[in-house]
Formats: structure tokens, sequence, C-alpha cells
């Protein structure tokens, strides 16, 4: 859950740190990333997503010093508690031998526990896992936390949707594509909602069949609770990486062998907003960084570390990007990148075709029921009062359905998944990568320098520390708030 403090788990070496960094960025936005890049242009597409990579890591470095701050919140405050203990045990002591026995160990503990209050950079060790809503209840009032759970519900209703419409729509593409044609989707074939794909059955029943399968099968999870295995974290971990290698190395064979088909313009601003939308998804992990950076065991060079980690990503999603706009014309390149490998010209082994093409339904339908009970337990957060407890109907029917129905009728109706990604990163994912940490760190110096005094350095704080940075991405957060809803404005007009 969101707002809860949490055990740190088993400790990691900062390199493992790095890869589980990676593979959490690394995700579905990654495959919807190469038809954003063909129609926005390829200089446009480079430019934004180094941008955008760089005021990811501005935000995750806020983060960071922000978690910093509340564990040297929390360890101040657990001090004084136990020195009051201390001292509430020495009052109560009547016996002399006990009160001179009482001495001489207050006196052993003292020199300890003063050289902590003298050195209070070792009060910023990020030791206990603080996530995010409890350091929007630590930093922010009553409105402030409310519209950080709101930001959250929002962005993990997009998730649930975009997860909801991917897994039937890779069903639909490859089984379809299969009955009418053994070699899969050829170059130059379109195909529309309303075609045939088995006897009288069209692509897009076939579609709703499997959502309504993919519900039944996974929507019942939603009123459990589930979490992810270390191993089932593994398998996804290590098919995701075998079909990213598939398909790249894919791409540049058949570039090398001359049969690249892609010509894409140098600019097209047409195509912007939901380049936009997409790279800010695909930078996600400010929400989960709590659980991904604590258990790291020695964080003396963590932003350096988090820094290469940002690095690696942008030259991975360069290289994917690259190679399929240049491989493949911009308007054959699919929502789902991997479907674009289901065609026989590209893929000759038919065991290649049918893992690129269900490889989204293997990983996607093992973090759906996770993303969802999160939702839930979010939603229970934000009506939650102090003292009070749901009635079981409430807690075991209402929550998990208004957690489930809305990403389904979503999916229902659309499966543009390149505009719900566009969508859900432009809005829910402008506040949370943006808005959310700016705020968290302007308000944790505040409290610092309150509880601290003004000389106090948090061993943690992000390189970014002058107050401009938190001006600028509040500016650049407002301004594609502004930019976005323009863009949809000003395009459904002119349809």
């Amino acid at each position: 859950m969101a707002g809860e403090i949490t055990e740190t788990g088993e400790l990691y070496s900062p390199y493992v740190g790095l890869v589980y960094m990676f593979n959490l960025i690394v995700g579905t936005g990654a495959l919807t990333m190469p038809k954003a890049f063909a129609t926005a242009g390829w200089l446009v597409s480079l430019v934004l997503l180094v941008f955008l990579g760089f005021m990811s890591f501005v935000t995750t470095t806020f983060v960071m010093e922000a978690m910093a701050a509340a564990n040297a919140q929390l360890r101040w405050k657990r001090m004084e508690n136990h020195q009051e203990e201390e001292d509430d045990d020495s009052s109560t002591a009547s016996d002399s031998d006990v009160l001179v026995q009482d001495s001489y160990e207050r006196a052993e503990k003292r020199p300890i526990l003063s050289v902590q209050r003298r050195g209070p950079s070792n009060l910023f060790e990020i030791t206990d896992r603080v996530e995010m809503g409890q350091m929007a209840s630590m930093f922010f009032n009553k409105v402030g936390v409310n519209l950080f759970y709101f930001c959250i519900i929002i962005y993990l209703y997009g998730d649930l949707a975009i997860y909801a419409a991917a897994v039937p729509f890779s069903l639909m593409q490859v089984t379809c594509a299969a009955g009418n044609d053994s070699c899969g989707v050829e170059a130059d074939t379109r195909y529309n909602d309303t075609d045939l794909c088995w006897g009288p059955l069209r692509r897009v029943d076939a579609y709703r069949i499997y959502l309504a399968v993919f519900t039944l099968l996974l929507g019942p999870f939603t009123f459990f609770d589930v979490q992810k295995t270390k191993y089932l974290q593994i398998l996804t971990s290590l098919m995701r990486w075998i079909a990213f290698a598939i398909m790249i190395v894919l791409a540049l064979v058949r570039i090398g062998y001359g049969h690249a088909e892609g010509h894409p313009p140098l600019a097209d601003f047409s195509g912007v907003r939901n380049l936009f939308g997409v790279c800010v998804y695909s930078f996600m992990c400010q929400h989960s960084l709590p659980s991904l950076i604590t258990p790291i065991s020695s964080k003396r060079h963590l932003t350096r570390l988090v820094f290469l980690d940002y690095v690696l990503i942008l030259a991975f999603y360069g290289l994917l990007s690259f190679t399929a706009i240049f491989c493949f014309r911009g308007d054959s390149l699919m929502d789902m990148y991997t479907l674009n490998f289901a065609r026989c010209d590209v893929v000759g082994l038919a065991t290649v075709r049918f893992f690129l093409g269900l490889f989204p339904v293997f990983t996607i339908s093992t973090n759906f029921p996770i993303i969802a009970v999160t939702l839930r337990n979010n939603w229970k957060t934000l009506f939650h009062r102090e003292g009070g407890m749901y009635p079981w109907v409430v807690d075991r029917v209402v929550f998990p359905t208004i957690t489930l129905v809305p990403p389904v009728l979503v999916a229902f109706c659309t499966h543009d998944l390149e505009s719900l990604v566009g969508i859900t990163g432009a809005y829910a994912g402008t506040g949370i990568q943006y808005i959310i940490p700016a705020f968290l760190v302007y308000l944790c110096r505040k409290d610092t320098q309150l509880a601290f005094g003004y000389g106090t350095v948090n061993k943690h704080r992000s390189p970014f520390r002058h107050a401009f940075w938190v001006g600028f991405v509040l500016l650049w957060a407002f301004s594609c708030f502004f930019f976005v809803t323009a863009n949809i404005v000003l395009s459904e007009t002119k349809v």
C-alpha cells in the first residue's frame, strides 16, 4: 500500500539495485515507443527523449532526498522516545543501589546518543522503507495527501486500462492473423476492427471475447491479496530481455541486409503529444523508489548509480526505437511493437513469431493482479479514518469492484494503446513524476531546517538543490498539462 512504512527486505548490492531499477523502468511503455517515434520524427523524438530522461532523473533525486529526510525524522523521534523512556525509568527508581547502577548504565549510553545528536548526517541514512504515501502524510497537509492519492489512483487506473487492452489486442492480432494467413500479417496488410477474424466473427468481437476471458481469469485476484514472487519476477524479466534482444537483433539484421523499409521524417509536431505521454510513462519509477532504493546495502554513491542507470536506459530506448523506425515503415508500425514480428518475411521461425506476438500476454498478465491490488489498497487508504474499520461488503466487494470495472470498460471501448499510454503518462504520469516529487522535496527541506537547524546537511540531498530546479520542474509540468490539453482540444476541433 502506498501509505505504509514497510519492511526493508533482504539487502542487495548497488549493482543488483541498478539491474532492478532498469527492469522497473523498462516495461510496457518501451513497446509503444517505436510507433510514437515514427509519428513525431526521429530528431524531435531523440531531443524529447533525452530531455524527459533528464527531468525524470532530477525528480528521482528529489524523491531520494525526501526519503532521507523522512528517515531522519523517524529516527529522531525514536531517539527522543528512547531518551524519555530512560528518564521515566530513572525517576521511578527509589532504591539507592538501583539508582547507582542506573546512573552508570546511562553514563555508558549517553556518549553514543550525544554523538548521534552531534552528527546529524547519520540521521539521514535510508534504512526504513518509507513509501510515498507515508512521505505525503509527513510533509503535506490533508488536501495535499488527498491530491496525492487521487493522482496515484488515476495513474493506476490508466495502468490497468493499458494492461487490460494490451493482452486481448495481442491475442486478437496473433490468432486472427494465424486464422487468415498461416504466415501472419504481411507488410501491406492493414486490418480494421470490422474485418472478419474466424468465420462470421469480426476482429473486434474476438478482441472483446479475449477481454472477457482475461477479466474472468485475472479479475478475481482483485478480491484477494497477491504479491509477485521472486521467481516469477525473475521469469518475467528473463522473458522480457530475450524478447527485446530478439527484436533489436532482427531489426539490425534486416537493416544490414538492405531490407529496411523505414524513412522517418525529421520532425512532425502533430505526434509530439503522444510521444510526450509515452516517454513520461516509460521513465516512470518515482512511486516505487522506496522499495527499490532502501534495500541497497551501500548508498555511498547512490546518485551516480542512478545516473548510470538513466544513461543505460536512454541508450536502450534509443537503440530499440531507432532500429524500429528505420526497419519498418511508419504506417506499418503497430501500437505494440512485438506484433511487427508476426510477419513471415521478418521472422521465418513460427516459434519465435508466436513468442514475440504473445510476449505481452505472459508478462502483463502477471503484473495485472499486483497493480489491481495496489489500486484497491490505495482506495482503502484514501477513505480510511483513524480507528475505523470497513464493513465486510465495502472491504471485500465495493473496493475491488470499483478497482476492476472502470479499466475494463475503457479497454472494452478502445484498444488504442498509444493513446492510452500517452494520456496516462501526460496527465497522471506528469503528476507523479514531476509535481509530487517537487513539492515533496520543497516541503521536506523546510521541515528539515525547522527540525534540525539551518546548518544541517542531508547526505542524500539532490545535486539540483537550488530552489530554481523545483520551480523549473513545476513550470515544466504545468506547461506540459497546458500543451497536451490544448493539443487534444485542437485535434478534436479539426475532426
